[in-house]
């Protein structure tokens, strides 16, 4: 190692539709006053107040059942916290989408949810992992298309993360790397010591040695679906 560092349908729903407009307006009417055309006051509109790690309720549950249905969530995971797994997502979405990667969910990242679709894979393959260092997002794709997109960490500046076409070649749990005296959870190792490893800290801009970090909550679902020689494609 070199670095210390099921499908969900495309086509979205009724209430996939409520769910999305109730993440809220880029603007919305508020109770603050503004002047009238004759020196009246009126409802003046008032800022939809971003989502952002500790919120909660039905907002950010909205926001978790639509990035269930870009990918970016597991199914079963909207529970209206927002919590390390539901910011993780956000900074995948906003990586794959080339917005700033701060895991809030302001305007900018609201509107681009109302339109965005899941995340293409571009070497057409029936499996592989693929993952874009530029965005920063791992897509795990299954049957030719992606089944989940994963936030990562690559190659801090002064360090590498290999770029081509690549296979695992090993598959080990947990994993120690000698270099850097750390585990590596749910190692698959795809050229060298480099690794796809589950890692306790993923930020949100490339912090590892060479090693590819993904968080820990989706480690265990990578590492189980991808078997020996599966191809892993690094742009």
């Amino acid at each position: 190692m070199r670095g210390a560092g099921p499908i969900v349908a495309l086509a979205a729903s009724a209430a996939t539709s409520v769910a999305l407009v109730s993440l809220g307006p880029t603007v919305a009417r508020g109770d603050a006053a503004r002047p009238g055309p004759h020196g009246s006051t009126a409802s003046a509109p008032a800022r939809t107040p971003p989502l952002h790690l500790g919120s909660r309720g039905a907002r950010v549950r909205a926001l978790q059942q639509r990035l269930v249905v870009l990918g970016y969530l597991p199914p079963g995971s909207a529970d209206g916290v927002y919590g390390q797994r539901t910011w993780q997502a956000v900074v995948a979405f906003q990586g794959w989408q080339r917005l700033h990667r701060d895991g809030v969910v302001g305007t900018r990242t609201r509107a681009a949810l109302a339109s965005a679709v899941r995340p293409r894979p571009w070497a057409r393959l029936g499996r592989a992992l693929e993952l874009d260092l530029r965005r920063q997002v791992l897509l795990v794709v299954r049957a030719g298309r992606t089944t989940r997109a994963i936030h990562i960490s690559s190659a801090a500046r002064g360090y590498v993360t290999p770029r081509g076409r690549f296979r695992v070649y090993r598959r080990e749990h947990p994993s120690w790397s000698s270099p850097y005296r750390v585990w590596m959870p749910y190692a698959l190792y795809f050229s060298g010591g480099y690794a796809i490893h589950g890692f306790g800290s993923v930020p949100s801009y490339p912090a590892s040695h060479g090693c590819v970090r993904i968080p820990l909550s989706e480690a265990p679902f990578v590492y189980s679906t991808t078997p020996l020689r599966t191809p892993v494609v690094i742009r």
